[in-house]
């Protein structure tokens, strides 16, 4: 059972202030350090959600536990209103620790902060996508991205947009369910993730569908491969038409459950 409140709020502001010390700034002001509005404008223009709000309908991956989000107190009978909200690690937008599936690999409480915070690079493959709803992001296709855009930095969140979001409201087109119970949605190829891990430093992958493999593959290479080191992955998200293809950083939100496997997540990014 999770419960959310003010903690969040000053992990956020916590997480800004970190982005802008990696974003380049350096000049601080006030005897307490504090930002000022304008020196938080030199580090990112706009700031925008990357997360779903979490419901009780929300597709859920195939056995899953079901959300349950009910009030626990009101503000009419205790003089506050609190929900308890029952749902799996993996439910809703969500990022995924090593141990996820790797059992020797770190669990949610042992990453280290800096696992949370990434130049965003933005792949966006939904035309072919559009064409193959099995399609994995490729590393032609990460190669065609470094013609076009530059080198992938090191330990960039490299996202697959794959369009998929779109389904989101409908949880049997969200999956994708053939006859014989297969899901068909796109992912990334666990050639071109190995690749970035062996030559761009990769600091995660991102996807708007429910995994980073695609729905087809049983077998989760892509996820194996991935989550080793401090690397994590980021699912469900939203919102990705917001994001230029470089130059956005992407800030992770959740709660680091003890022996946690990951967290529902709020995920924001930061526009320059």
């Amino acid at each position: 059972m999770l419960h959310f409140g003010k903690a969040q709020a000053f992990c956020a502001l916590g997480l800004a202030l970190c982005l802008f010390l990696v974003a380049g700034g350096t000049a601080m002001t006030g005897a307490d350090g504090a930002l000022t509005p304008e020196q938080m404008a030199k580090a990112f223009g706009k700031v925008v959600f990357l997360s779903h709000v979490n419901t009780p309908d929300m597709p859920i991956f195939p056995g899953d536990p079901t959300p349950v989000m009910e009030p626990e107190f009101t503000v009419e009978k205790d003089g506050f209103y609190l929900m308890s909200v029952t749902m799996g690690e993996h439910s809703g937008t969500h990022w995924g620790a090593p141990a996820h599936f790797n059992a020797d690999e770190k669990t949610a409480d042992m990453l280290p902060a800096t696992s949370f915070v990434f130049p965003a690079v933005v792949i966006d493959v939904r035309a072919q996508v559009a064409k193959n709803p099995d399609y994995a992001l490729s590393l032609a296709d990460v190669q065609a991205y470094e013609k076009a855009h530059g080198r992938i930095p090191a330990h960039a969140m490299v996202i697959a947009f794959t369009g998929w979001e779109k389904r989101w409201d409908n949880p049997e087109a969200f999956f994708n369910e053939d006859k014989d119970s297969v899901m068909h949605y796109p992912g990334i190829d666990v050639a071109a993730t190995q690749w970035l891990i062996d030559n761009r430093a990769l600091g995660g992958l991102g996807i708007d569908t429910h995994g980073v493999d695609p729905g087809s593959d049983e077998s989760y290479a892509t996820n194996t491969a991935l989550l080793k080191g401090d690397r994590i992955h980021l699912e469900n998200l939203a919102g990705l038409e917001q994001l230029p293809a470089k130059g956005a950083w992407i800030v992770v939100g959740g709660v680091r459950n003890l022996n946690g496997s990951g967290s529902p997540a709020t995920v924001l990014g930061f526009l320059p």
